[in-house]
């Protein structure tokens, strides 16, 4: 049987909106999309070289029921939690937490001795069968990233394969992948998705088309400008790309090369319940999560302890 290439689906532009205690940051997806990204349910880039757009960062605030990945790629960002872990996620890093019955912990951004601040936080959901489970991290030191290089093509294999390479964050549970990927100008990028997994590609630098037919009345676009009518079917940084099924991505650069994270998973299906940063199954379960932050029951017994990234 032909192997298929992935359409686009629908493209986005990720919008500037601020979290925490006063974190300026980019959303390329998040609750308004539930559940057209499933198993996920949002991606932030936050990107800024002004510390008074960060600094204050992300003081101490609760998870259940999700797991957050964390990835820099300039400054630091310091963290802690209510179980005595912390530690410092540099440049290159990454930090995959399940956050499972709950944990309580705060995120603190510090820029680089040019005052750079880049990164991204994804958030996976958790199946009903795994959203009480014991928290955990998988800390990864950027040297512990594995890079292959494939006709001038560089992908950073963070979880999943390529180029016959397994990345190091394994055990998880929605079967994700998510790589780094950089292609020169003048080249095809081919990646394998399994079929009925959700797959969505967001542009770090330069341009690409990530459709081969370049039609772009071939799908919905959210806040992109394509008056350029011999580019509006290249996509460049900020923009954020859902795929339709099929067997492959393949993504084309012209003049331009392109860096890019290319995330896929394993959908859940189930109902989602959503309050600020704790995800459930049902509004009973929300409601519970807090009366028990009111009681201070809400971390259980048995979680982890131990130094990460």
């Amino acid at each position: 049987m032909t192997e298929s290439i992935r359409k686009i689906r629908k493209v986005w532009k990720s919008e500037p909106t601020i979290e925490g205690a006063g974190v300026h940051l980019k959303r390329a997806f998040g609750n308004y999309q539930v559940p057209m990204f499933d198993p996920f349910l949002l991606l932030d880039d936050f990107h800024s070289d002004d510390p008074a757009h960060y600094l204050k960062g992300f003081p101490w605030h609760p998870h259940r029921g999700i797991e957050t990945i964390t990835y820099v790629l300039q400054g630091r960002v310091e963290h802690g939690d209510s179980m005595g872990n912390k530690g410092v996620i540099e440049p290159g890093d990454l930090q995959w937490m399940t956050a499972g019955s709950g944990i309580i912990h705060q995120e603190m951004p510090k820029g680089d001795s040019d005052n750079r601040l880049w990164g991204f936080q994804l958030w996976a959901n958790l199946p009903a069968s795994h959203k009480m489970m014991t928290p955990r991290y998988q800390g990864i030191l950027a040297s512990e990233i594995p890079e292959v290089t494939m006709n001038g093509i560089k992908v950073k294999v963070i979880c999943g394969h390529a180029g016959g390479v397994e990345g190091p964050v394994r055990d998880v549970i929605a079967d994700p992948e998510y790589l780094d990927v950089t292609v020169p100008e003048q080249a095809i990028f081919t990646h394998t998705i399994k079929r009925g997994y959700t797959a969505l590609a967001y542009v770090i630098d330069g341009e690409a088309y990530f459709d081969g037919e370049r039609n772009a009345f071939g799908h919905d676009v959210v806040g992109v400008n394509y008056f350029d009518l011999e580019r509006r079917c290249e996509c460049g940084p900020e923009n954020l790309i859902l795929f339709s099924d099929g067997d492959l991505v393949s993504v084309t650069t012209q003049s331009k090369p392109v860096r890019f994270l290319l995330i896929s998973g394993k959908p859940i299906g189930e109902p989602v319940a959503w309050y600020g940063p704790i995800v459930m199954n049902s509004q009973e379960e929300l409601q519970l999560a807090f009366e028990e932050l009111e009681k201070g029951t809400f971390v259980k017994k048995g979680s982890e302890k131990r130094d990460t990234l």
